[in-house]
């Protein structure tokens, strides 16, 4: 768990001028741990917002804000951040959290209306381990949408030792509605336990996660979009004093990225786009898309288990995935007990196996052995350990705010446009043509996930390619077997960007930074040194 900082909102009657004033002196580090919140899990009372306007059910705005040259925003862009050692967290472990700092960015709620109320932006940077040749700051972002920039910074305690650590302070920051950042938690952890795994989600089942999130959060679940991220992100840039931004964001990161491109493109330095997605698809055909993604790397996975002494699916390459997939929506009519008295749910198994896909090769020999335990000897502990990691569910039961953020800022992100009649028959129609085994458990919950038909907020965000007129060519870095951002959204985002070019990593698995020296060294050389990979460079996994 990370700590999570107050929010502070200024009155709604507070006229831009005051708000230029306070702000003046709301430089204070490190935020505020929340020592209120519940046993049961649930969000403390403090984590709601207490002075700011009803919101519009339309919070993208129609004017574009301009940035640091708003006279409105100056006082963002100007405040100074005060870094101080980081308060100890449970999320820490034994990682050295020494050498790291930790700070608060004060941002608007609204950027079409600053004077209205403000956020505190949670931020942790690791300075450059050779200050003498310090570039910068690389600003980081881990995916989600829901992944905390503050805990990837925090654990990379050596991921990115090297040319990148060496020149850059590594900074890491809470995106809105995550962890640090005014976190989104609608459901307690029980309640959460049979909303994730019921194989029977009924009707209301987004409904119900819908009115939570409202009674609790109606006034922010407008403004936690990626674009106002990507402003966000910009207001840090400033704060970190970079006149551009260096930036390296991994699967829904490359959103961000893309975004912050799109808003900032005379700001835009260095920026890797790793495990991309594109932004000119609607969600349904995202999931249909992505669908297929994990349903090759299923296929993938049985067939070299198959290959394998033991393996629970047989023998035959062609039919253990078939096999697999009876037996995981077998568990409907007959899920399997484990020890702690819960019990394996087929939804929460398929979300064990398939969240373990992320991993590539190197996770199989893990979930053969899972699967096995399930399938051979009745036993689903190892399974619905997978599904918990999966979901954000620590061994004491309570569950990190990610899936919430991961619904909020979707919906704000314009998902709530979703097919109907005979449009939602034939996205049923593809999702069952192109992943017949994934998409069978539950067609309607692959197809809306998350589900903002229900959502109290409609946002103006549609979709759109995003196109970049940076200096410098954006690279895109997709991975062939990549099942949860399919490597022709990479090929598909490079070239909407336009000046992009594309890194091609071989080989499954989620992402390709952490999985290729080859991809690392390119990566490296172009954040430091600027040197843009050769079109068409390709690199094999280690």
């Amino acid at each position: 768990m990370i700590t999570r900082t107050s929010r502070r909102v200024l009155p709604a009657a507070v006229s831009a001028a005051t708000a230029v004033a306070l702000l003046a002196g709301c430089t204070s580090g490190g935020g505020s741990s929340s020592a209120t919140t519940a046993a049961s899990g649930s969000a403390p009372a403090a984590a709601a917002p207490t002075a700011t306007p009803t919101p519009t059910p339309t919070p993208t705005p129609t004017v574009k804000p301009t940035g640091a040259n708003d006279p409105a925003l100056q006082a963002f862009y100007g405040q100074q951040l005060a870094w101080a050692a980081c308060p100890p967290t449970p999320g820490d472990g034994k990682a050295d959290t020494s050498a790291l700092q930790c700070a608060t960015l004060k941002v608007p709620l609204d950027y079409t209306a600053p004077a209205t109320g403000t956020l505190d932006v949670a931020v942790v940077r690791n300075p450059a381990s050779k200050t003498d040749q310090r570039i910068g700051s690389l600003v980081l972002n881990p995916g989600g949408p829901g992944g905390s920039g503050v805990a990837m910074v925090k654990g990379a305690s050596t991921r990115f030792d090297g040319p990148l650590h060496d020149r850059f302070d590594l900074v890491g920051f809470d995106p809105r509605g995550v962890a640090g950042t005014s976190p989104l938690k609608c459901l307690d952890d029980q309640a959460r336990d049979g909303w994730l795994t019921t194989d029977t989600p009924g009707a209301d089942h987004g409904k119900q996660l819908a009115d939570a999130c409202q009674a609790k959060y109606a006034q922010v679940l407008p403004f936690v979009s990626t674009r106002n991220s990507a402003r966000d992100m910009d207001v840090l840039r400033a704060a970190l004093g970079d006149q551009k931004l260096s930036y390296l964001g991994m699967s829904y990161g490359t959103y961000l990225g893309s975004l912050y491109a799109e808003e900032f493109p005379d700001r835009v330095g260095r920026l890797v786009l790793d495990g991309a997605t594109s932004a000119s698809m609607s969600l349904a055909q995202h999931n249909i898309e992505q669908s297929a993604g994990f349903e090759r790397a299923l296929k993938a996975f049985a067939a070299d288990c198959a290959t394998k002494n033991p393996c629970s699916l047989g023998k035959d390459p062609d039919q253990a995935a078939q096999k697999l997939a009876d037996f995981l929506d077998g568990l409907k009519d007959k899920p399997l007990k484990t020890s702690s008295g819960r019990v394996l749910t087929s939804t929460a198994a398929w979300n064990g196996v398939l969240g373990r896909l992320y991993g590539g090769e190197k996770a199989w020999s893990n979930l053969r052995n899972s699967i096995g335990w399930a399938m051979v000897r009745g036993k689903g502990d190892d399974l619905l350990d997978l599904a918990d990691d999966y979901n954000g569910r620590d061994k004491s039961g309570r569950y990190d705010d990610s899936a919430d953020a991961y619904t909020a800022i979707h919906c704000a992100d314009g998902a709530t446009d979703a097919p109907a009649g005979d449009q939602l028959q034939a996205a049923l129609t593809d999702l069952a043509a192109k992943a017949p085994l994934v998409g069978k458990h539950d067609p309607m919950a692959a197809l809306f996930d998350p589900d903002c038909r229900v959502w109290p907020f409609r946002s103006t965000e549609k979709p759109h390619a995003i196109k970049s007129a940076a200096a410098t060519p954006i690279v895109v870095v997709g991975s062939t077997g990549d099942p949860a951002t399919p490597y022709a959204w990479a090929e598909k985002l490079a070239g909407e960007l336009g000046n992009a070019v594309l890194l091609t990593r071989e080989g499954e698995g989620h992402v390709a930074y952490d999985r290729s020296a080859c991809i690392r060294t390119a990566v490296n050389s172009y954040l430091v040194d600027g040197a843009v990979p050769a079109a068409g460079t390709r690199c094999q996994t280690d």
